[in-house]
């Protein structure tokens, strides 16, 4: 009986253990922000819906007015934080590379601090040229 409930106990536990490490969402992402930029609508996106300071993964998104996404062709995106007293301007400038799906973008970048971050975008090809900037809040 104590070795069956033993078993019973550890299997629990192991089973708790896979699903906290494990991928969540089974590679969903929520929605942290979007804005205009250009003609086109652009979202910030990752697992959990949030941006965290430290370093963090995310898709970028860019759609047309159906909501389609876009191939924009060449894009970037940067965090600014302006300066605030005797802090200086921060500016974290993210790595974007292709996805299989055009318009979508894999991005890893480095939030330095938690606080309100301007997520800086610009984009040129063939959906023409774009830039603009939306506010963003770094947990």
């Amino acid at each position: 009986m104590f070795s069956r409930l033993l078993f019973i106990l550890a299997l629990i536990g192991l089973l708790t253990f896979a699903l906290a490490c494990g991928p969540r969402g089974g590679g969903a992402t929520q929605e942290i922000k979007s804005g205009t930029v250009g003609n086109l609508t652009v979202s910030l996106a990752n697992a959990d819906g949030v941006l965290r300071h430290g370093e963090q993964e995310f898709t970028l998104t860019f759609k047309d007015a159906t909501g389609k996404p876009v191939d924009v062709g060449a894009a970037a995106l940067a965090f600014h934080m302006p300066a605030m007293g005797p802090m200086a301007a921060m500016h974290t400038a993210a790595t974007l590379t292709t996805t299989a799906t055009p318009g979508v973008y894999h991005g890893k970048a480095r939030i330095e601090m938690a606080g309100e971050w301007q997520a800086q975008i610009s984009y040129e090809g063939p959906a023409g040229r774009g830039q603009g900037s939306f506010p963003v809040t770094a947990q």
